[in-house]
């Protein structure tokens, strides 16, 4: 298969061809999470450590359910107690990993490159489970197959990304993604919450809710990253939901059959009406998390025969 990557630390790297290596594959694992055996042996004999110094729900348990259903021998570290906490560093972190001799590493860290850094000092292969504000890979891959099966192609669609663009790795990655895909990208949300070079990104930008989801076919919403924010980038709440909230009278000015997306955990009435993330006709949010347990089997399968096809020339 044509994938050629040793390591998951961003869709930079990825050619299209790769990305729909990896989607095709992850396509594959849907049917298998569908079937009444979900198990298979892509990671049998292999062990995947997940390393998450940030807290996750998603991402860190549809990591775990994938590699255990590919056979792998999964430990979740607990970095909130780890040595981590009592000053050891990164690299002091990395090289006692490698003398476990892992074979995957999934990392989320709150420092962006510090994935990066550790695929640097350890012998196995590393994904990026989101580091900083840099990129978070997988929520991408899962954003773009959830696409495909509903839209039936990944190019030529008008795709609006709305909210909180400033702090979010998620929008960074499908960014990178859909422009290599050759979708037209539109950025929807105040000033306040774009990024300092917005005009680099190549996409519309508007302030305007309404103007920037003008007959769009994805309509992807994102969480307020307050964790991030060290200053008043909204005036409120209650007003950033009068303004970019997506309800049903903004809705309306997308496409009549335009998909609603959300990478979670969504602030119902923040950024998002609760009856428009559960119409099961517009917003695909729980197919997305179906999604990401398929796409992390599909990227940790295609990365363990990589590392194999290595080992195997070394020997």
């Amino acid at each position: 298969m044509a994938f050629t990557q040793d390591h998951l630390l961003g869709i930079e790297p990825l050619s299209p061809v790769e990305i729909t290596t990896l989607l095709d594959l992850a396509d594959d694992y849907v049917a298998l999470n569908r079937s009444p055996d979900k198990h298979g042996e892509a990671l049998r004999g292999l062990t995947q450590i997940n390393m998450f110094f940030e807290n996750s729900t998603r991402t860190q348990a549809s990591f775990e359910l994938a590699g255990r259903r590919l056979g792998a021998d999964v430990m979740n570290m607990a970095m909130q107690t780890s040595s981590v906490k009592k000053g050891e560093t990164l690299i002091d972190t990395a090289l006692t990993l490698n003398a476990m001799r892992p074979d995957l590493l999934v990392v989320r860290h709150p420092q962006s490159g510090a994935v990066d850094l550790l695929a640097q000092k350890v012998n196995c292969a590393v994904l990026n489970a989101g580091d900083g504000r840099h990129e978070h890979p997988t929520q991408a891959l899962l954003d773009a197959l959830t696409i495909r099966r509903a839209k039936g192609r990944l190019h030529r669609l008008s795709i609006a990304i709305c909210g909180d663009i400033a702090h979010s790795r998620v929008a960074r990655s499908n960014l990178i993604l859909l422009g290599k895909m050759e979708n037209r990208i539109r950025l929807i949300g105040p000033p306040t919450l774009m990024p300092a070079a917005i005009g680099d990104f190549g996409c519309e930008v508007f302030e305007d809710m309404e103007a920037g989801l003008k007959d769009v076919d994805v309509v992807m919403m994102l969480r307020l990253q307050k964790e991030r924010m060290d200053g008043g980038f909204i005036p409120s709440e209650r007003e950033y939901y009068h303004r970019y909230g997506l309800d049903a009278e903004k809705l309306a000015h997308a496409k009549p059959d335009a998909i609603v997306m959300h990478p979670g955990p969504m602030n119902r009435g923040v950024e998002i009406d609760g009856s428009i993330a559960d119409d099961i006709n517009r917003s695909v949010i729980q197919e997305q998390v179906e999604m990401g347990v398929a796409v992390r089997m599909a990227a940790m399968d295609l990365l363990a025969r990589n590392l194999r096809k290595q080992r195997a020339a070394v020997a």
